[in-house]
């Protein structure tokens, strides 16, 4: 990310104009004095040329710059994503900016000594013959170009407020991660067993080069996990090697879900290695999206979590959803009878510790092993403990006084006197208790988990948030939070809302420390919200929702789209500093700043097409922030070619007393340049 989002058209951009300009110069002063120029008199010209424009092009850079502190306010995971891509563009644009106002006008001075004809090429000499009556048809009919950007920018934002939101896209890791989910109640080696099965079938796959999984917790467990789910991992072979190359990704998961699913007792959650730990270290929920309640009876918060869960699965998008494992944990419960033991004579304790030492054990000494101490526990063994019968028999010694005393007469076993059995003084049964009890800030919590395929995070999560609310399921005192990767989603959105104004108005500070006029330098930060506009346009052309990543390329859009119109602005002031009218000094300032506006936004543009078009690792996360780029500068260089000189016209209406009248001569603009068509 760092270097793939460093756009080398935006680094010359200030060079560009530098250079053009220069040029130029340098051909009118041959021109002039129908010579080659000496040394000293072209160094003279360059630093004149430079001069002239080396405002625009360093306040560009800066304000490039500026935009890019937004991305220095991110936190968390998009922060660790973005800081090192904005720190690679910043320090770039710096020694860039340096470089353009020292070195390249240098090697332009001393390069450039033979004659030099400013010739245009066929390209240029086409867009301005075409763009010069455009823009007399433009300044001409003021209110109708106006109107249309007005309405252009409205209709953007209309299509930007239907478009999907998400995260950061997902990423393709070539292989898939399976978590493999059982009944709370299967041991460790039944589970091994299940799991092996769930590998053996899905290497039969000729797209699966192996699988491989991590059953319940290890020695030092930083990952805890219960002895009935399965981490597993499945490799992929690369794609030359597939039946079907041309297979897509969600059509390999959906072969493998529906391999895996062929077999009973056990479900599956489908992700990718890096995707399901990063979704846990968000929020702790392995899937996408996590719906939290919060209450006190687990009765009622498992009911609650079981319709919502029914409700989720109804929505377009849902995959693998599932409710949190919070009961099925067979439990043996032991209902001490009080009468009974008191005519034994017995105590509560005898009989409790008589139980916990036949199930659980008792520590009977230590064995030694070298430097090693290992407690020695005595119990019964694993095939009694699992039978409820032979636990009802257990002794219980009872105390020598009963046996002698009035309650001789009492069922005392025949094969151990001295002892009745458990069943004789206390209930015992097998029922489901509580498998896992989870707690946010003191109160009880249970998840509904749910993947999301084929659609975006945003619409997704607003739906499922609209058809739970109109359900009504969740029940007085208790209530429903959202996790996952949509958590991280509104804490980016809500820190970007902050810091992007501040960065905007940044921007306008320093255009009217440019300008010293806030009428100019709200003409120049019109070209913003234009170039925003072809941005939303891009990604609605190729059907991809509004992210973390394409909020950068936005930010970065900005910058370049004030570049424009700083350059053009500038140079219409300089005209109308040296006595031109208003639409002339607007018509041949825009004529002859089409080149460089072309030129830096042609660069800027083709700087981002190879990002655009990846399909390598991490192209998806590349691809938002170049469309947008592409996109925007596409429709800023249109409107700042035409809908900025007709504000400017308009802003700057005052002057056009002097030209006599409303019609406008154009005939005369003729005159202002040779280089008119």
């Amino acid at each position: 990310m760092s270097l793939g989002a460093l756009d080398f058209g935006i680094i010359v951009d200030g060079a560009v104009i530098i250079v053009e300009n220069c040029i130029r110069c340098l051909a009118e002063a041959q021109h002039k004095r129908g010579r080659i120029l000496e040394a000293r008199e072209r160094f003279k010209v360059v630093y004149q040329a430079t001069k002239e424009v080396v405002v625009p092009s360093l306040f560009g850079s800066v304000i490039i710059m500026v935009v890019y502190l937004p991305i220095f306010a991110l936190t968390g995971v998009e922060g660790k994503m973005f800081h090192p891509m904005a720190f690679t563009v910043v320090v770039a644009l710096i020694g860039a900016m340096i470089f353009s106002i020292t070195f390249v006008p240098a090697m332009v001075a001393i390069l450039l000594r033979g004659k030099i004809s400013e010739k245009e090429n066929f390209a240029i000499r086409g867009a301005k013959a075409i763009y010069t009556p455009l823009l007399r048809s433009a300044l001409d009919h003021r209110l109708f170009v106006v109107t249309a950007a007005v309405v252009l920018l409205v209709l953007s934002g209309l299509l930007a407020s239907r478009m999907g939101s998400e995260f950061i896209p997902s990423l393709d890791e070539g292989d898939v991660a399976m978590e493999a989910v059982r009944i709370p109640s299967t041991g460790i080696t039944q589970s091994l067993e299940m799991q092996k099965q769930v590998e053996r079938k899905l290497e039969t796959l000729p797209e699966v080069d192996k699988a491989f999984a991590r059953t319940g917790s290890a020695e030092i467990a930083n990952d805890p996990m219960p002895a009935n789910t399965s981490d597993g991992y499945v490799m992929i072979k690369p794609r030359p090697e597939w039946p079907d190359p041309e297979m897509t990704k969600a059509e390999l998961i959906e072969k493998i879900e529906k391999t895996a699913n062929s077999l009973l007792g056990t479900n599956f959650e489908i992700s990718q290695p890096i995707e399901l730990r990063f979704n846990e270290l968000i929020s702790g929920v392995r899937s996408d999206l996590g719906v939290m309640i919060f209450g006190d009876d687990m009765d009622k918060l498992l009911a609650t979590g079981n319709k919502i869960s029914a409700i989720v699965s109804q929505v377009p998008g849902a995959a693998d959803v599932k409710v949190e494992q919070v009961s099925g944990l067979p439990m043996l419960t032991v209902e001490i009878d009080r009468d009974a033991i008191s005519r034994y004579g017995l105590d509560i304790a005898t009989v409790q510790e008589t139980v916990e030492i036949a199930i659980g054990g008792k520590e009977a000494g230590t064995v030694y092993e070298g430097d090693i101490r290992s407690p020695l526990v005595v119990r019964l063994p694993e095939r009694i403990r699992k039978d409820l019968d032979a636990i009802r028999r257990l002794p219980i010694p009872v105390p020598e006084s009963t046996e002698s005393g009035n309650h001789a007469t009492m069922p005392v076993s025949q094969s151990s006197p001295g002892f009745v059995p458990l069943g004789s003084v206390a209930k015992l049964n097998l029922t489901n208790g509580p498998n896992l009890i989870s707690r946010e800030n003191g109160k009880r919590r249970i998840i509904v988990s749910a993947n999301v395929r084929g659609r975006d995070l945003g619409s997704f999560v607003t739906e499922v948030q609209e058809k739970v609310k109109d359900a009504q399921v969740v029940p007085a005192g208790y209530w429903v939070e959202y996790g996952g990767q949509f958590e991280q989603l509104l804490s980016a959105t809500k820190r970007l809302q902050l810091v992007i104004p501040v960065a905007l108005f940044l921007i306008l500070i320093l255009l009217f420390m440019t300008f010293g006029s806030i009428k100019d330098a709200l003409l120049v930060f019109s070209g913003v919200p234009l170039a925003l506009t072809g941005g939303i346009a891009a990604l609605w052309l190729r059907d991809i929702p509004l992210s973390i990543s394409a909020g950068v390329g936005f930010i970065a859009l900005s910058g370049v789209a004030v570049l424009n119109g700083l350059v053009m602005v500038i140079f219409i002031k300089s005209l109308r500093k040296n006595g031109k009218e208003l639409i002339p000094a607007v018509i041949e300032g825009s004529v002859l700043r089409l080149r460089p506006v072309l030129m830096t936004a042609a660069v800027a543009a083709f700087g981002f097409v190879p990002m655009a078009l990846a399909h390598g690792r991490g192209a998806e996360v590349q691809k938002p922030l170049a469309t947008v780029v592409i996109g925007g500068i596409i429709t800023s260089t249109v409107l700042t070619l035409f809908v900025l000189p007709v504000l400017y016209a308009i802003f700057h209406r005052k002057g056009m007393e002097k030209f006599g009248s409303e019609e406008i001569d154009f005939d005369s603009v003729e005159e202002v340049h040779p280089m008119l068509p």
